[in-house]
């Protein structure tokens, strides 16, 4: 018998440690090293398969090449019919990739993917292979949301052998493959359990392998950690062509990006809202970000936001009341706290401004802005004194623009676009920072007002 030795591996970060400890020192989770044995002989460690492929890109060539000597290889995408998916790959999936597109439980993995492999089917052989739930609950969910498919082009199979599922594949000769999920599955070449590190990147590197000699595009679900970071080894990610991130906001809208794409931008986003009927693509993300209330009322200000390549218009809403408490309450949805903190104070430092009152702030839509997005401070600021000071910001008005400590407007990034966005939309009167003004703003039929230091907003917008 060969002789093994034991190693202990972190199930969250895939650290490897001389012996077992209770806290990962890499990644600090507790309990998650586990122990299991590595064999010495190649024999067992799966040999025949690995030596057939030279590499996770496929069978490697023999010797060396001279650039002019490999032919050029333009990728060739296939549009899938999901508009927002689309936009996110650039216009459509890259035939032969290997994606990964993961998110927090619920997010809609499985809906979109199953969305995805019935408009497939409609044009390739496609193969779905469900590790984690029956083919009754799979066939529920098509019919749940009335899924348009090809009966033909379209193979199921409940697996989690990895062998299984190539062998199914040679066979079907599918050329459109989801695994859902990458987690679920095991390999005979790889030791562990489902899901423990060793698993999860043999099988990766044999799906992608396949994909890359046979021309297969595939889609790897994947499981996220407590951090919303993919499970696993980071070898996960390199091996993998494209990693896509499904968020959850509050409410039914889900933004999909990328963090990596060997054929395309990680600029872009995908904007989805969840219903009954699926995920479905929100081509005019502004609308669900907008209240569409025609009633004036104090508090509410329209503001412009950057989600990779695209502009958003949103609206910010702020109450303020008579606080009953000793100290005043602060609450924010969908806002940095802190940021929501060190406004206040700018306005207390800078204007004389008074608040002893329970504020209340939220973003209409349940859109999440990220602590980096400072473009929304003017709107922020223009809507707590349009509270406090029971006067009304008219519709019509978009501000944008980021505040220093000493009062001072900062510029903010692509501010041409964002004031084109604003013009798109109807809106007359647009405040922006004096340093990004721009005479290319002249000619585009609303008044631009540049905004040097949070005075001078304090007296326009009164």
């Amino acid at each position: 018998m060969a002789k093994v030795k034991r190693a202990y591996v972190c199930s969250d970060c895939g650290a490897d440690f001389p012996r077992w400890q209770g806290q990962c020192s890499a990644c600090a989770a507790w309990n998650t090293i586990t122990e299991f044995t590595v064999p010495k002989t190649q024999s067992q460690l799966g040999s025949t398969v690995r030596s057939s492929v030279g590499g996770y890109a496929g069978a490697g060539s023999a010797g060396t090449k001279k650039l002019s000597e490999i032919e050029d290889f333009e990728a060739e995408k296939i549009p899938t019919g999901i508009g927002e998916l689309d936009r996110v790959f650039g216009g459509g999936i890259t035939i032969g990739s290997v994606n990964i597109i993961s998110g927090d439980p619920g997010a809609g993995k499985t809906t979109l993917l199953s969305e995805l492999i019935a408009n497939m089917s409609q044009l390739i052989p496609s193969f779905y292979c469900t590790a984690e739930e029956s083919l009754n609950q799979f066939k529920n969910r098509v019919n749940r949301l009335k899924l348009a498919y090809n009966e033909d082009n379209l193979d199921l199979m409940a697996e989690t052998s990895v062998e299984a599922i190539l062998a199914a594949l040679e066979m079907k000769q599918s050329k459109f493959v989801v695994i859902d999920s990458i987690q679920a599955v095991l390999t005979e070449s790889a030791n562990g359990n489902q899901g423990s590190p060793s698993q999860v990147k043999a099988a990766a590197q044999l799906f992608t392998q396949y994909c890359k000699q046979n021309n297969v595009t595939m889609f790897i679900v994947a499981h996220v950690n407590k951090n919303s970071e993919v499970a696993g080894p980071q070898t996960l990610v390199h091996i993998v062509d494209s990693l896509s991130h499904i968020s959850v906001n509050d409410g039914a809208v889900r933004t999909l990006g990328s963090t990596k794409n060997r054929f395309g931008d990680v600029d872009t986003v995908g904007i989805f809202k969840m219903t009954e009927r699926g995920m479905l693509s929100i081509d005019n993300p502004s609308e669900i970000f907008l209240s569409g209330s025609s009633t004036e009322s104090p508090g509410a200000v329209i503001t412009c936001v950057r989600k990779g390549n695209r502009n958003l218009l949103l609206e910010i809403q702020c109450l303020t009341t008579d606080t009953e408490a000793e100290f005043p309450q602060r609450v924010c949805v969908g806002l940095n706290m802190n940021r929501i903190k060190m406004l206040t104070g700018i306005l207390r430092k800078h204007t004389k401004t008074k608040i002893y009152h329970d504020t209340y702030f939220n973003i209409v839509g349940g859109l999440k802005i990220d602590e980096s997005e400072t473009c929304i401070d003017l709107a922020l600021v223009a809507a707590l004194l349009s509270s406090l000071n029971e006067f009304v910001v008219p519709r019509t008005t978009c501000i944008m623009g980021e505040l220093s400590l000493n009062g001072d407007v900062r510029p903010i990034d692509s501010g041409v676009p964002r004031v084109k966005e604003a013009v798109q939309h109807g809106f007359t009167q647009i405040f922006i920072p004096a340093r990004n003004y721009h005479k290319s703003m002249e000619g585009l039929g609303a008044k631009i007002t540049p905004v040097k230091t949070i005075h001078e907003l304090v007296e326009l917008i009164n």
